[in-house]
């Protein structure tokens, strides 16, 4: 089954002014939706929204609220979420670190309080159509079990870097685990295996079932000991630029919700686009199809969606509209 671009985000738009959104956030909020489900990534789209939607129903997220800048100097700000969506905060603090870019020619804006912010690429994509180089990453509830350990006990904290580029933006998103829990989620819709092993199951043996990581949320962190640490550094970096929850205080308050975030623009140098052209070329060197730099599939599947419609899940297309 698949749905437009525009009716996707009017269904959207028309369940969280039901839910107390104010028309420009709804709007907001919807766009994004709808365009992350464009984009390839369901789970943070269409698939996500009617958790989000429970969320907002139980309190955890909170529609009027507003970020509050808490204090700043030259190009570093601090910013509290308020427990607003994270959608409309990440994209008010990338805003943020990109005016400040433009000032001073970096801009570091910490968040804390905040909620999920679903695609993370979503706000290395706002960098780089605004001409900046973003760099943006946020903690988690545990789910990622460190290296050495069967148990959760790091946070699966994505990671974006995005490069501005005239022929389609470099854009990187990646969680620190082995496949992201959305990944795990759409093998187990289809009643597949992984294709390597992606976690723990209950019993603290590797797995390549998805339901069963899924249920003892003991996923796999990429590179072994390399992604354990890389985590822990983020939660840790997180934690002191933000003065927010860290992993352990998230995971303590039993929902993934008051989350810290960092939001990075750089102004880029003039004159070296070639130099990035080179890399890609290097890259793709033998395998020009084949081989994709991070966004290149994003934005095929970008454009193949406008122009075909965007395929769903008719039981979550049909939930969202009884809503």
């Amino acid at each position: 089954m698949k749905v437009e671009f525009t009716r996707l985000q009017e269904e959207f738009k028309r369940v969280l002014l039901n839910n107390g959104f104010q028309e420009s956030k709804a709007e907001l909020c919807a766009r994004i939706f709808a365009e992350n489900s464009r984009d390839g990534v369901h789970t943070h789209g269409l698939n996500r929204f009617p958790s989000f939607v429970r969320a907002v129903k139980e309190g955890l997220v909170k529609p009027a609220a507003e970020p509050e800048r808490m204090e700043g100097m030259a190009a570093l700000e601090n910013w509290d979420g308020n427990l607003a969506p994270g959608i409309s905060n990440a994209i008010h603090c990338m805003n943020r670190a990109i005016e400040l870019a433009g000032e001073y020619g970096v801009g570091c804006v910490s968040l804390k309080n905040t909620n999920h912010w679903m695609r993370g690429g979503t706000y290395g994509w706002q960098a780089a159509d605004a001409g900046f180089i973003g760099v943006c990453f946020t903690n988690t509830i545990a789910n990622v079990t460190p290296w050495g350990g069967t148990e959760p006990r790091l946070g699966n904290n994505p990671i974006v870097i995005a490069v501005p580029r005239a022929g389609g933006h470099i854009v990187l998103d990646m969680a620190v685990s082995q496949y992201s829990f959305g990944k795990m989620q759409e093998y187990k819709f289809r009643e597949e295996h992984l294709p390597f092993p992606g976690g723990y199951d209950s019993e603290g043996k590797l797995s390549k079932e998805p339901a069963k990581i899924i249920e003892s949320q003991r996923a796999l962190p990429i590179g072994y000991w390399k992604g354990s640490g890389l985590s822990l550094l983020v939660d840790v970096l997180l934690t002191s630029l933000s003065g927010g929850r860290s992993t352990a205080e998230i995971t303590r308050g039993g929902a993934e919700s008051g989350v810290s975030q960092c939001f990075i623009a750089i102004k880029p140098g003039t004159g070296n686009e070639a130099l990035v052209e080179q890399i890609l070329k290097f890259t793709k060197l033998g395998h020009p199809e084949e081989v994709r730099y991070p966004g290149e599939s994003t934005l095929s599947k970008r454009n193949q969606h406008t122009r075909d419609g965007i395929p769903v899940n008719e039981k979550i297309w049909n939930e969202v509209l009884s809503m």
